[in-house]
C-alpha cells in the first residue's frame, strides 16, 4: 500500500483512494462531499463509462428508438436534432437504461443474446475507465492543482478483476497509484439494498458465468420461457443472488487496502472527517 500507516497518510501531501463497495452504501456521498471541500477531484468510473467509452453506444440506441416516430426521424434524417444523453456524477440514468434487461420484448426486455452484448461492451469500458485512474490523478493535480484525488468505482468493479490474483493488471495498477478502500455493508444494509432494488430494479453489470447460470436456472425455477420473463422480475432475483456473490470478492479486494463500514460512513460530515476515518483504518489493518 501507498500509505503504511494513519500518520503517514495524514502527513501525505497527496492523498488518494479508489472507493469500492455496493452501490447505495456511499460512495458517490463521500466523494461530492470531499468534492465539496474543494481540494480533491472527484473521478466517477461510471460517469467515464457512459460519456468515454459508451456514450455512442447510448446515443444510438435512443436515436434508434426515436426513428421509429416518423416526425423524429424525419427531423433526425435532415440533422434538424441531435440526441446525447445527459448523464452526470448522480444521474446514471441514460446507461442503466442502455444495459437494459433481458426478457418479455412486450415489456422492454431484450433478448438475452442482445442483453450480453451490451454487458460485455460495459465489462470492456468499465475495466478502461478502471485503468484510466492514474492518469485522471496526475491530470488532476498537473492541469486544476488538485492536491487529492478520490475515485468513485462502480458497483460492479469486483466483477472484472481478480481479485485472488496478486497480478490482477486492473487491481495492480489501482493499488500502485491509490490506496483501496472497501465501503462495507451490514446485514441490515444488505437488506434495506434489496428493499430499494425491489421497488426501482435497474439494470446492472454481472460476470456473463453467473448470469448465464441464473437465467437457465430462474427459467427452470419458474418453468417460464424466454420471451416470456417479466425483466423486472429476472433482475430482482439476480440482485438477491449477486450480493451473496459480490461479497466475498469485495472482501478479497480489501486484503490490498482497508476496509470502513457503511455505519462510519454514514457519520462523515467533513473532508476533515473522512480523513480521520482512513487514518484510523489504516491503524487496525
Amino acid at each position: 500500500m501507498i500509505y503504511g500507516d494513519g500518520q503517514d497518510w495524514l502527513k501525505a501531501e497527496r492523498r488518494k483512494v479508489v472507493l469500492f463497495g455496493m452501490s447505495g452504501l456511499g460512495k458517490t456521498h463521500v466523494s461530492n462531499l470531499l468534492r465539496g471541500d474543494g481540494d480533491w477531484f472527484h473521478y466517477s468510473v461510471d460517469y467515464r463509462i457512459g460519456t468515454r467509452y459508451m456514450g455512442e453506444h447510448i446515443a444510438d440506441n435512443a436515436k434508434k428508438h426515436a426513428m421509429q416516430v416518423p416526425f423524429l426521424r424525419h427531423l433526425l434524417m435532415t440533422d434538424s436534432i441531435y440526441i446525447g444523453s445527459n448523464i452526470t456524477f448522480n444521474n446514471l440514468t441514460p446507461l442503466s437504461t442502455y444495459l437494459g434487461k433481458p426478457g418479455n420484448p412486450e415489456k422492454g426486455g431484450l433478448t438475452f443474446a442482445e442483453y450480453m452484448r451490451r454487458q460485455e461492451q460495459h465489462m470492456e469500458a468499465e475495466v478502461a475507465a478502471l485503468l484510466d485512474t492514474a492518469h485522471f490523478s496526475e491530470r488532476a493535480q498537473r492541469l486544476y492543482g488538485y492536491p487529492h484525488f478520490v475515485c468513485d468505482s462502480g458497483g460492479s468493479i469486483c466483477e472484472v478483476v481478480d481479485p485472488a490474483d496478486p497480478e490482477d493488471p486492473v487491481l495492480k495498477a489501482l493499488e500502485t497509484d491509490a490506496l483501496l478502500i472497501w465501503l462495507k455493508g451490514s446485514e441490515a444494509h444488505t437488506e434495506e439494498l434489496i428493499r430499494r432494488f425491489d421497488r426501482a430494479p435497474k439494470p446492472m453489470y454481472y460476470q456473463t458465468r453467473f448470469l448465464t447460470e441464473g437465467w437457465a436456472a430462474y427459467q427452470e425455477e419458474t418453468g417460464l420461457g424466454p420471451e416470456e420473463i417479466d425483466p423486472d422480475a429476472f433482475v430482482r432475483w439476480s440482485y438477491g443472488r449477486a450480493l451473496a456473490h459480490r461479497q466475498p470478492r469485495y472482501a478479497a479486494m480489501a486484503e490490498r487496502g482497508v476496509t470502513v463500514t457503511a455505519e462510519e460512513v454514514s457519520q462523515i460530515r467533513t473532508a476533515a472527517d473522512f480523513e480521520t476515518l482512513v487514518a484510523r483504518a489504516l491503524d487496525r489493518r
